[in-house]
C-alpha cells in the first residue's frame, strides 16, 4: 500500500533531498545555505560549507554579515518549504526587520561546515520572531533573535 507524503511532518531524508534554490528568493552567487537538514513548523535546520569564493569570505573566514545572512536564509528556506510543499504557493520575499541579542563568538574558516538552527518563537500577521544559533560541530559561533517581515503577494 502506498501512502501519501506528509509534507507537514516530512522525514529528514526527504528535506535533505530538496534543492534549496527551489525554496529561496535569492539566487547564486547570493545563496548562503547548502542544504535543508530538518523541517517542522517550529524548527528548521540547514547546513553550509564555507567556500573560498563566497561573497562574504574575508581573509579566509566567513564575515559577520555572512553569518547573519545565513540565518536569514535559513528562515527563508522554512517559509519557502511551507509555501511550496504545504500551501502550494510561490516564493515570498522576506526582510530582516530587527536583529536583537546578537552574539558572535567566532567566524568559520573556509572549508568548514556549519549548521544553523532557527526556532520560531512567534508568527503573526506576516511577522516572524525567531531565535537562531549557528554551530561548527559543538562550538556555537552565533546566537541571535531575528524579526522577519514577509511581503504579501
Amino acid at each position: 500500500m502506498t501512502t501519501a507524503m506528509d509534507f507537514e511532518h516530512p522525514s529528514d531524508d526527504f528535506v535533505r533531498s530538496i534543492d534549496v534554490h527551489e525554496l529561496l528568493p535569492q539566487q547564486e552567487p547570493f545563496v548562503m545555505i547548502d542544504r535543508l537538514e530538518h523541517f517542522d513548523q517550529k524548527r528548521v535546520v540547514t547546513s553550509t560549507t564555507v567556500n573560498a569564493d563566497n561573497l562574504f569570505v574575508e581573509n579566509g573566514r566567513w564575515s559577520e554579515s555572512g553569518l547573519i545572512e545565513n540565518v536569514a536564509q535559513t528562515c527563508a528556506a522554512r517559509i519557502g518549504y511551507i509555501n511550496r510543499y504545504i500551501l502550494s504557493k510561490g516564493i515570498q520575499i522576506g526582510f530582516i526587520g530587527a536583529i536583537r541579542n546578537l552574539a558572535i563568538t567566532a567566524l568559520p574558516q573556509v572549508g568548514t561546515e556549519i549548521t544553523t538552527e532557527v526556532e520560531i518563537q512567534e508568527e503573526l500577521f506576516g511577522m516572524i520572531l525567531a531565535q537562531a544559533a549557528v554551530r561548527q560541530r559543538d562550538t556555537v559561533l552565533l546566537t541571535t533573535e531575528m524579526k522577519i517581515a514577509i511581503k504579501e503577494e
